[in-house]
């Protein structure tokens, strides 16, 4: 999601090879959707999870956002709507992918297979792209 990044970029992808898949905090969870779109439509059979440093979702906790919110569009109806979502805060990049890739793989519409979840994190500072597990 974050509008500095360009992953067809630092991956040394071309138009067509791959789908990108963005949402904050690079959430699995917040992608299974998509990813299953992808599998059973459209034939994908590797995902790799990618998370960067330097993100937003790093820098701020459920309520927090749940307040700032609320503040801004009152009323049940936005209340009720707004606890139905789940914000994937962390504070550990690492485990953070770790856990997107756990989820991936236990998750019964996710086809697996033995290393074809893998995940990543992009250095924003040095523009490497270093694997987690």
């Amino acid at each position: 999601m974050d509008a500095r990044l360009n992953p067809a970029e630092f991956l040394g992808l071309g138009d067509g090879d791959a789908h990108v898949i963005r949402n904050a905090g690079g959430s699995a969870n917040d992608g299974i959707n998509s990813i299953v779109v992808s599998q059973r439509l459209l034939g994908t059979q590797n995902i790799a999870v990618i998370h960067h440093t330097d993100c937003g979702m790093a820098t701020f906790t459920p309520p927090l956002l749940h307040a700032k919110v609320l503040a801004e569009t009152p009323g049940e109806a936005a209340e009720a709507e707004l606890n139905k979502l789940e914000f994937r805060t962390f504070t550990d990049l690492d485990q953070s992918v770790r856990e997107d890739v756990s989820l991936l793989q236990g998750h019964p519409l996710v086809f697996t297979t033995e290393g074809s979840v893998s995940g990543w994190v992009y250095e924003t500072s040095t523009g490497k792209v270093r694997r987690v597990v």
